[in-house]
């Protein structure tokens, strides 16, 4: 497949053009036209690139790339290692920050919500990122951690009464943690999202709401492996996920 034809569809899919974000979204390193194979994964560590390489992969596709709002923009030490690696084995790079997470059927936030069961029925916060639903069946926090941990293989943080029943619950993967409050607005029982920060466990307390943190990367593999089965099914590319774990 021609890479700029895949650039021109991805940024359509994910309707790049309709976000405000804190990185470039889409094509960020260009490599060759022809683009066959595709190694996909959350974050483009070298570690990932590396894999790329080995697998004779024409382009990376992740989450999370490069050139993030306020970051030292000079190429030295790791960053020149990463884009020597890409530019040296003429890989392209695409990354989709905001984009997919947003997604309604391949985003983080869907696949997260398909794979435990919730049933989503609306949205919330800034660019209606987050997500609202419930439960198929109602669940102590404790019962619900313990789906988490078996499902994303990553023992939750949890903050809130163990025995608190959870019918409904908001949900928006990676640090999305300042989302605590709007989410305790929309009236659920248990907010879930990758990571925490120290005031989230005063606002799990002081509201009565619960809080799983479930891990920024164990909640944000599924849109990558969502996105990389779309291009096998659509257009017959050779797409393969790579985990590089990482426990946070």
């Amino acid at each position: 497949m021609d890479r700029a034809e895949l650039q021109r569809y991805l940024d359509t899919l994910l309707n790049v053009g309709g976000f405000k974000d804190y990185c470039p979204n889409g094509l960020q390193v260009e490599g060759r036209a022809e683009v066959r194979r595709v190694v996909c994964g959350v974050t483009a560590s070298q570690a990932l690139l590396d894999a790329a390489v080995t697998k004779g992969a024409d382009a990376v596709l992740v989450h999370h790339g490069y050139f993030w709002r306020g970051e030292d923009g000079r190429i030295t030490g790791m960053r020149k290692r990463r884009l020597a690696t890409l530019l040296n084995n003429d890989i392209s790079l695409f990354a989709y920050h905001l984009p997919l997470d947003a997604h309604a059927e391949l985003g983080n936030n869907a696949q997260l919500g398909k794979l435990m069961g919730w049933l989503a029925d609306g949205r919330f916060g800034e660019q209606d990122l987050g997500w609202t639903g419930n439960l198929s069946h109602a669940a102590s926090l404790t019962a619900l951690a313990r789906q988490a941990a078996a499902r994303l293989g990553r023992e939750p943080l949890v903050l809130g009464d163990p025995e608190r029943t959870i019918r409904r619950v908001a949900w928006c993967t990676g640090g999305a943690q300042g989302y605590f409050e709007q989410a305790i607005a929309t009236g659920v029982d248990c907010f879930i999202s990758g990571e925490a920060s120290e005031q989230t466990t005063h606002l799990a307390r002081e509201s009565g709401v619960a809080y799983l943190g479930v891990g920024h990367h164990a909640s944000e593999r599924y849109g990558a492996q969502a996105l990389g089965r779309h291009l096998v099914e659509t257009f017959g590319i050779d797409a393969e996920f790579v985990e590089v774990d990482n426990p946070v």
